[in-house]
């Protein structure tokens, strides 16, 4: 029925055990376990970086064949949590609910189980939801994170009415032989009934469960079993399987074609007659897409489809269903009522409303505080086309980088296959990547430099671009200018003097004396020299070429240096997109809230060249463009004058005068 349909649940959990990088598939071999059911709330536990990558795959395969509202229930570690809630949050899709749950707080309910699996303790927690998951949830389905489904979960739902009034748990025979125990001399595993059940899939009926005393019979079958097995090999899966030798009328056993496992040596093809027939399939074999099966390309296809299927297309609503969880696409919609369609900048002002999907952390990521309050993180956004700068900053600045990428997710997939075949990326554990996901005809520059900026974890930030290579040491000097110029405790932002080299090859200068040899020699210039020199200028490279202590310069009209700040420090105006004002609308700000500019006298970046970005040749190109810029120039200058009142005046006299 459609009410029915209606009360469905998901549940995803995924763990993250620290996964062999031995080979580019490494990230699927050994994927977590998620759970899901079907009463429009949905739950999904989950651990660390990594595992956020898998989630969302599956989520997409769900999200694609729904035609109901849906609720998940993530169970999450502090990481996961943000990382999950701030991607939900972008994501705005319609009726659907998330909900998170503390992870740590269950630990101590698994942590007494010896458990050899990968997994570890989170590879336990699914016996735990009755406890984990609030009260009124009376049913779930629980899935791995290594699932593609091929169908409308509420079919699977469906099978819960197919339940006798005693059956509290639905599964799929497993369809390798281990339980069988021949699989090698002496193979000894967990109890089972014949071939036992794979955890891959699970429908739970959790009221049933919590009336049966659920939490009370598998501490029991546990403590049994472990008498003689000492551990469990398979996780949670053991400890179920043994539960239902014991108990077999409580399982209701599902077609198989709901968890096709693929894996070497199971019996999988006995599942289904054509591909067609296929409701879910599991990649439960360390070989992930490589494993044997004369089909395997089609589930290849199917899973790659998902993989790089752009998420925005999900944002659709449901027929006949209100977006009654999506509070969010309300406020988006009343947003976009006020915009005047005739506007000529119309599109402009649209891009400034328009809400991306953002995933953070998309890499492993770690970082230690520094104990002295001086850490500098380097801050900085690009795109698909300066992705080959990455590995040249890496080698120049090895303090903590935060990196917003604009792309599609067609592009982070080569992204991530680009970073897990780099040497030096791997190596580098203390940058975070952060995937802003494309939608619209501008770059919303300002918005992934605010991306990059918010997941800083410093006190100070390095507001650079990706083009720039630091000077070798720059992490170093900064850290010591911050104490210096007593950056705690006043309002500073630290100039870095920008050159450029118009040479694809460049023998970078190890000093500042080596760099004003290679100035005078015109192999490097001051930045923007020939095009725009008021954008610099100000910098005064006169000075600066015997300057030995830091100096402070005034502001001048479209001053746009790079600067170190304290990370509090306000954010880039995001109604600048594409090219132009950008970065000197920030600069502007930073002056209006008084901020001193300080050169450092023994600081330097240099820009490498680069075709021209597609914004640039849109500006150079169009008059409307060009009118839309001047026109939020204007616009910015008037909230800049209300903002801080008599000090924005000279930015209008300013304007007045270009």
């Amino acid at each position: 029925s459609r009410n029915e349909k209606l009360n469905s649940t998901l549940i995803l959990i995924l763990l993250s055990p620290s996964f062999p990088s031995s080979s580019p598939l490494s990230r699927w071999a050994f994927s977590p376990p998620v759970p899901l059911s079907v009463r429009d709330p949905r739950a999904c536990v989950c651990a660390g970086h990594n595992a956020s990558r898998d989630v969302v795959t599956l989520v997409k395969s769900i999200l694609f064949h729904r035609r109901n509202p849906l609720h998940f229930h993530f169970i999450t570690d502090a990481v996961a949590n943000q990382i999950l809630s701030s991607l939900f949050q972008s994501w705005m899709v319609p009726s659907v609910q998330v909900s998170f749950y503390d992870a740590d707080e269950l630990k101590s309910e698994v942590s007494w189980i010896p458990n050899k699996h990968y997994s570890g303790i989170y590879g336990l927690m699914k016996l735990t939801l009755t406890k984990a998951l609030p009260s009124d949830l009376t049913k779930v389905i629980v899935l791995d994170t290594d699932i593609t489904f091929a169908t409308d979960i509420a079919e699977l739902w469906a099978i819960f009415r197919k339940f006798t009034d005693k059956q509290v748990i639905g599964l799929v025979e497993n369809q390798s032989d281990w339980y069988l125990g021949n699989l090698w001399k002496n193979h000894k595993p967990w109890p089972a009934l014949g071939r036992g059940f794979n955890t891959g899939v699970i429908l739970l009926y959790l009221e049933r469960l919590r009336r049966i005393g659920w939490e009370q019979m598998w501490r029991l079958t546990a403590e049994r079993e472990l008498m003689s097995m000492l551990s469990t090999s398979l996780a949670d899966q053991d400890i179920f399987n043994a539960f239902i030798k014991q108990n077999p009328v409580l399982v209701h056993q599902l077609p198989c074609f709901w968890n096709v496992q693929l894996s070497d040596h199971t019996r999988s093809e006995q599942c289904y007659t054509e591909v067609s027939d296929l409701k879910v399939i599991h990649w439960n074999s360390p070989k992930k897409l490589r494993v044997k099966n004369k089909h395997v390309e089609f589930f290849r296809n199917l899973y790659l489809t998902f993989l790089e299927y752009d998420g925005n297309l999900l944002r659709r609503e449901l027929f006949g269903c209100p977006s009654a969880f999506s509070p969010g696409i309300e406020n988006l919609q009343g947003a976009l009522e006020e915009l005047d369609e005739d506007d000529q900048c119309y599109d402009f002002r649209r891009e400034r409303i328009t809400v991306h999907r953002v995933h953070l952390y998309f890499l492993q990521y770690e970082y230690t505080p520094a104990g002295d309050d001086t850490d500098v993180t380097l801050v900085a956004q690009l795109s698909m086309d300066r992705l080959q700068m990455l590995e040249a900053i890496c080698k120049h600045w090895e303090g903590p980088i935060s990196l917003a990428l604009y792309m599609s997710d067609a592009e982070a997939q080569q992204f991530l296959r680009y970073a897990q075949a780099s040497e030096v990326l791997k190596n580098r554990k203390n940058v975070g990547y952060h995937i802003v996901y494309k939608e619209g005809q501008f770059y919303p520059v300002n918005l992934v430099r605010n991306v990059a900026l918010r997941n800083a974890n410093t006190p100070y930030v390095f507001l650079a671009d990706v083009d720039f290579l630091p000077m070798y040491g720059l992490y170093d000097y900064l850290r010591k200018s911050v104490v210096q110029l007593d950056m705690a405790h006043t309002k500073k932002a630290l100039v870095v003097p920008a050159f450029e080299t118009l040479r694809y090859r460049l023998s970078f200068p190890k000093s500042k004396a080596e760099l004003l040899s290679m100035l005078d020699m015109g192999t490097l210039y001051t930045f923007r020299y020939h095009v725009w020199t008021k954008g610099h200028a100000p910098t005064n490279y006169a000075k600066w070429r015997t300057a030995t202590t830091p100096y402070k310069v005034e502001w001048e009209a479209d001053f746009e240096p790079y600067v170190v700040v304290k990370r509090d420090c306000p954010e880039y105006d995001q109604r600048f997109v594409g090219f132009g004002w950008n970065k000197v609308s920030h600069i502007m700000e930073l002056d209006a809230q008084e901020y001193d500019l300080m050169v450092l006298p023994n600081a330097f970046m240099i820009h490498m060249p680069h075709a021209p970005s597609f914004d640039i040749s849109k500006f150079r190109s169009s008059p409307g463009y060009r009118y839309c810029l001047q026109t939020l120039k204007e616009e910015f200058h008037q909230d800049l004058s209300r903002k801080y009142g008599a000090a924005a005046l000279k930015y209008l006299t300013a304007q007045r005068n270009i």
